[in-house]
């Protein structure tokens, strides 16, 4: 398990935190495990009454429905958030996973990838400076906590996921930069690097399709393992983490050398075949 950070709970006085795509899966375990450090968190998802009732459940602040390719919308979710209590984190987890090649991918999955994913983020990133800004100049609250689900497939090429992985890549990009430029204002960021995670995202994806395969040919991880490396992170100045480690080794060194690394692409696709039958 991993260890909590002593630095990652807020301070004496409460503070609010946003979470996206918050209803269900892995936004779900962020909301939960932040519920548990003390903040007062704000569920949002599309789904107005799933944030809600997701809020509900976990003893949530509130809940209510949050666009992220909507950059206005964003302002709106941080003031909603400030409402309940000073600005204190902002996860930016929403995202989608639609799998296929370049080529297979139809014009509006391929432009929600690259919305959601890589501009959902940063719309997030600037509507949470913004408040942390304006916190610090009122003197209510200086600094804060930015994070950001990312995928293990941001650091090197996954074939059948290509412009996911793509989408990916530039949030962490984004979020790399980002933590370089905000660092004198005391806000940390965050990314977390996950390999498959067992949610409906990964189910969602064509059954034997050469993405699920080379996914299920690694380790499997739990949202909650998820939250837990997210939300370890923050207090400190780690930029992101991949989950499990060894396989975040791995991707880089095939960013490295993708052609002779590439060559393996098979044999790894059906080692994940065969786990996928076995879970059947």
């Amino acid at each position: 398990m991993i260890g909590r950070s002593a630095h990652s709970v807020p301070s004496h006085t409460p503070r609010s935190a946003v979470v996206t795509g918050a209803a269900r899966g892995i936004g779900e375990a962020i909301a939960t495990e932040l519920v548990g450090r003390g903040y007062r968190v704000l569920v949002t998802d599309l789904d107005a009454a799933a944030a809600q009732a997701t809020a509900d459940r976990i003893g949530a602040a509130g809940g209510c429905a949050y666009d992220v390719t909507d950059p206005a919308a964003a302002h709106d979710v941080a003031k909603r958030a400030r409402e309940i209590a000073p600005l204190g984190a902002w996860v930016s987890n929403a995202g989608v996973g639609f799998d296929g090649t370049v080529t297979e991918l139809s014009e509006a999955h391929a432009r929600a990838l690259v919305e959601i994913n890589t501009m959902g983020p940063i719309w997030g990133c600037r509507a949470a400076l913004a408040a942390f800004r304006e916190q610090a100049g009122a003197g209510t609250a200086r600094g804060g906590e930015i994070g950001v689900t990312v995928s293990l497939s941001a650091l090197g090429p996954v074939p059948g996921l290509s412009v996911y992985a793509a989408s990916k890549a530039g949030a962490l990009s984004m979020v790399s930069g980002l933590a370089s430029e905000v660092r004198a204002e005391g806000v940390r960021v965050h990314a977390i690097c996950p390999d498959g995670v067992n949610t409906e995202l990964l189910r969602s994806m064509k059954p034997g399709g050469q993405a699920q395969a080379l996914i299920r040919s690694g380790m499997l991880v739990t949202p909650e393992q998820v939250a837990q490396g997210l939300v370890g992170m923050f207090g400190t100045s780690r930029v992101y983490r991949t989950i499990p480690g060894w396989r975040g080794a791995i991707m880089r060194l095939t960013a490295l050398a993708p052609g002779p690394v590439l060559r393996l692409e098979p044999a790894m696709r059906a080692i994940g075949a065969r786990r996928a039958r076995s879970l059947r």
